[in-house]
């Protein structure tokens, strides 16, 4: 059977996107593979010009009426796969074909009511690398214990039920009512595309046929029965909420042992499946996102606690972890929540992983998880059983929506006082008049000044995003996601208004790092030591540092770096966190929920990097920003335990929606028994002092230099980059030269 799985995995490789193509992560949908029928329905052009025509007929509708006629339209016409190589199905029409008479057209509607001093704010700032605000419908994780317990007619059943419940309480305006027929309108085509699956499955010869067609006959008429069932169930949901219906499933299970342990116990016991099949089954689903190739990564976790705060960790999750191990993919990506009840055999066992190669997986600390999400009010059980989103979010199960909608530079608070508000960059005036550098005597004017600039992009940041946050449900109705939250299905509102219980929004926080060392560098080279004036300062910015060597050298080799556990600078970083924590967290949005602050990069401090002049830390223009809650590049010195030290000061558990600390490590410090008990117990230390979600890169610069030299001996060569994972030889020159320096400099 491992042979079969070697052969049948060079053809899923294609499913999604041919391999002997070129391919670009970054817009994956946009590409179709192999295997997909011709005469099971229609191509890209005609699907989009009978979408066209749909729009033009149905113009007059609800938005979520146009919606679920499109989707609708799409699951009955598209092209399907059933392939004697794969035990998973697919739809050719894969690119989320709906946005183009749908999404966008919408959400060009309501941007044309916003303030037009908002616009102009919004792409000044972008330009600039300051903020980046947008609509975000990529981070739900939907309820999937109700998916798997009522599968997709019961779903379905589900939307009847409540839709007679306000209907006999003469709830069911007309707003509401047409909200209950669009989701009618898709759950019944998810259905239609379920029997044509079947009867396509059932017209093949090949060995796989027989299990596929009755996993689908089942999987119409009721909820998943078995592991492979279930297994096919969440691929399902995840492929058309994702690929048709425009919200990308950012959990693959509420915990993937969690939701598989019942089917896969009661398989074992009865004899209906083996180990062998059921590692089959895994293997080829596990196969499906490495071959669908997101460059953010597709994740899923696994262990953590039940409502009693016992670990659920049993031989289902090392079953899964051992599959993943030995399918050696990078692709999608794991996290493990671990806790005090852990096995250590558990954590070794990934941390394991990670020194032979496999980067993909981060550690989510429960105790920070927990009391992050109490301090937004959720109850004790609810975050003991929170699920992980995305890179390392968190979600009240079933219950939370929450949009990654802020993307904050903190880095460019700071330049903003060199231009007295105004940008560098762009000559827009971002920021408030903060007065003439040279009127700033002291440090402590400087750092108020900054304290003010990001003030204001905060503010304005905010006013921004609430302008459009509240109408996200008349951009892009969450028709699929809502019947799997059940709350929202009682209330009556879509759980992207205020359906759940908690409707928050995310700022994220990226150049921590860079921010504080940008600080620290003014404090001493211009306070302390007076060794160069702000003038100067900025006359050497405004050159990109040319002809400024000599100084630049010395603020390099300034030790006052966050990272190190240097006191003084840990202590300004302590202050500025918390500063920046009380004017993010708990302000409310636009629907009815709060904003939580997150220390995450995502892939902004490239971006953001790329936008950004010069920085007092020494940094060039277009270099990138620190990342998380990492140091910068190269500027961690004093080995590993320090810079857990110096992150612990920031109070992990304040950010309220995650927190990530990203650690190198030379193969030598992990090597042999003694090497992985001395990294465990790094881990807990983390942990036990508050730590949140922690990554691992154990790299050699020597073994870097030569795999950049010679690509071809290093094919399968990973990099854990922010939140997620890659191959060595995808990242392009500049970005393998960041992780070489920082490699030179471990402890």
């Amino acid at each position: 059977m491992t042979h079969s799985i070697e052969k049948d995995r060079t053809f899923i490789e294609s499913k999604y996107h041919r391999t002997d193509e070129p391919f670009n992560p970054f817009i994956r949908m946009a590409y179709h593979g192999t295997g997909y029928a011709p005469e099971t329905g229609l191509d890209d052009l005609d699907i989009r010009s009978g979408l066209e025509v749909l729009a033009a007929e149905h113009a007059d509708l609800p938005h979520s009426l146009q919606k679920a006629h499109a989707v609708a339209y799409i699951l009955d016409n598209t092209r399907l796969y059933v392939s004697p190589h794969d035990y998973f199905v697919g739809i050719d029409a894969w690119c989320r074909m709906i946005a183009q008479t749908t999404i966008r057209k919408w959400e060009k509607d309501v941007f044309a009511t916003l303030p037009p001093e908002l616009i102009e704010f919004q792409y000044a700032a972008r330009q600039g690398g300051a903020l980046d605000m947008r609509p975000d419908y990529d981070h739900s994780v939907p309820d999937w214990q109700s998916i798997l317990s009522l599968g997709f007619p019961g779903l379905l059943q589900r939307i009847f039920h409540h839709r007679e419940h306000h209907r006999n309480a003469q709830r069911l305006n007309p707003e509401r009512a047409a909200f209950f027929d669009a989701m009618t309108i898709e759950y019944r085509a998810i259905l239609r595309l379920l029997e044509r699956m079947r009867r396509c499955a059932e017209a093949q010869l090949f060995e796989k046929s027989p299990i596929l067609s009755k996993c689908l006959a089942h999987l119409h008429d009721g909820p998943p029965t078995d592991t492979y069932e279930a297994l096919q169930t969440i691929y399902l949901f995840f492929l058309i909420c994702e690929s048709v219906d425009h919200y990308q499933v950012r959990s693959l299970g509420n915990g993937l042992d969690a939701s598989l342990r019942p089917f896969i116990q009661r398989d074992l016991a009865s004899g209906r499946w083996t180990e062998l099949h059921i590692r089959t089954f895994l293997s080829y689903f596990l196969m499906q996102f490495s071959a669908i190739g997101n460059y953010w990564g597709h994740p899923f976790y696994l262990g953590g606690s039940d409502e009693q705060g016992r670990c659920t960790v049993d031989d289902v999750s090392y079953l899964i972890l051992d599959v993943y191990d030995t399918l050696h993919i990078y692709n999608p990506k794991i996290q493990i929540k671990i806790g005090a009840g852990t096995p250590a055999a558990f954590r070794r066992k990934a941390l394991d992983m990670i020194r032979r190669g496999t980067s993909s997986i981060v550690f989510v600390c429960e105790d920070a998880m927990i009391r992050a999400m109490m301090g937004y009010g959720a109850t004790l059980q609810e975050a003991r059983t929170a699920d992980i989103s995305g890179c390392y979010e968190y979600r009240v199960r079933g219950n939370e929506n929450v949009t990654l909608s802020i993307y904050l530079n903190l880095l460019k608070a700071v330049q903003l006082v060199f231009g007295n508000g105004t940008d560098h960059d762009t000559g827009f005036q971002l920021g408030p008049p903060t007065g003439h550098i040279h009127t700033l005597q002291t440090f402590s004017d400087f750092r108020t000044a900054c304290l003010r600039q990001l003030d204001a992009l905060i503010d304005q940041a905010i006013r921004f995003t609430d302008c459009y946050e509240g109408r996200l449900e008349d951009i892009n109705p969450s028709i699929m996601l809502t019947p799997v939250c059940e709350n929202a299905l009682r209330r009556g509102i879509p759980a992207y208004a205020e359906g759940m219980s908690y409707n928050n929004s995310s700022l994220l926080c990226i150049g921590f790092a860079s921010a504080v060392d940008t600080m620290m560098t003014v404090k001493k080279m211009v306070y302390d030591e007076r060794r160069i004036t702000l003038d100067e300062l900025k006359a050497a910015l405004d050159a990109n540092w040319d002809g400024y060597e000599p100084i630049r050298r010395a603020v390099r080799r300034l030790p006052f770096k966050f990272g190190n556990h240097e006191p003084e600078t840990d202590a300004l970083a302590e202050a500025f966190s918390s500063y920046l924590l009380g004017r993010i967290n708990l302000r409310p949005n636009s629907r009815g929920g709060i904003y939580k602050a997150e220390m995450h990069a995502a892939l902004h401090f490239r971006s953001f990097g790329s936008a950004c002049g010069a920085s007092p830390d020494g940094r060039r223009q277009g270099d990138e920003l620190s990342k998380n809650a990492s140091p910068s590049v190269g500027m961690d010195r004093n080995g590993a335990t320090a810079l857990i030290l110096s992150a612990l000061k920031l109070h992990p558990q304040q950010y309220m929606e995650g927190f990530c600390l990203d650690v190198m490590l030379h193969p030598s410090a992990v090597a042999g028994e003694d090497g992985m008990k001395a990294w465990d117990a790094l881990l807990e230390t983390y942990r036990k002092g508050g730590g949140a979600s922690i990554q691992f890169n154990v790299m050699d610069a020597a073994i870097l230099r030569d795999a950049q030299e010679h690509p071809e001996r290093y094919r399968n060569l990973q990099v854990r980059v922010c939140g997620w994972n890659v191959l060595w030889n995808n990242l392009d020159p500049q970005e393998q030269a960041a992780y070489i320096e920082r490699a030179e400099n471990i402890r």
